[in-house]
């Protein structure tokens, strides 16, 4: 590892340690030529994912973008961030170990709604009357249906 400070590519770790869901390492490193500590974190390289739209165009997937329809869901209603952050987390699971490079924004956008469901049934609405594009009362209606025989 380069020093930040000296650019020397002699080191020693000195510390390291997993985050809490394992998903990178932090190392405190020591420089062996000027003597000064730095952080580095590790994190294994993942596939990108490429997100196939509605419209046949492909994009990169944003974890962000997804946090974001799904916080604009759940506004103003008894949902947690760690709730929401999970979901994330469990969809974007989901997806990198589906071990496909290409996933179509409908397959996103159903397992986010299957698990929002489970957390929260207006959010799962909200979602869902973006998400599918309704276009009147009785398509929002037939969803409020199906959730509703659902108990």
């Amino acid at each position: 590892m380069k020093c930040p400070y000296c650019g020397s590519l002699e080191d020693k770790v000195v510390d390291s340690r997993s985050s809490e869901d394992g998903s990178f390492i932090r190392r405190r490193r020591l420089c062996n030529n000027c003597g000064e500590r730095y952080t580095t974190f590790e994190k294994i390289e993942t596939i990108e994912l490429m997100v196939i739209k509605k419209n046949g165009t492909r994009e990169i997937f944003d974890r962000d973008k997804i946090r974001r329809g799904i916080m604009r869901a759940c506004e103003k209603r008894n949902v947690t961030s760690d709730q929401i952050e999970g979901l994330v987390k469990d969809v974007e699971q989901a997806l990198v170990s589906s071990m496909q490079k290409e996933i179509s924004s409908e397959k996103i956008g159903e397992l986010i709604m299957a698990k929002l469901k489970d957390i929260d049934k207006v959010a799962y609405v909200r979602f869902a009357s973006v998400y599918r594009e309704f276009k009147d009362v009785d398509t929002f209606m037939d969803e409020l249906k199906k959730i509703i025989t659902d108990k």
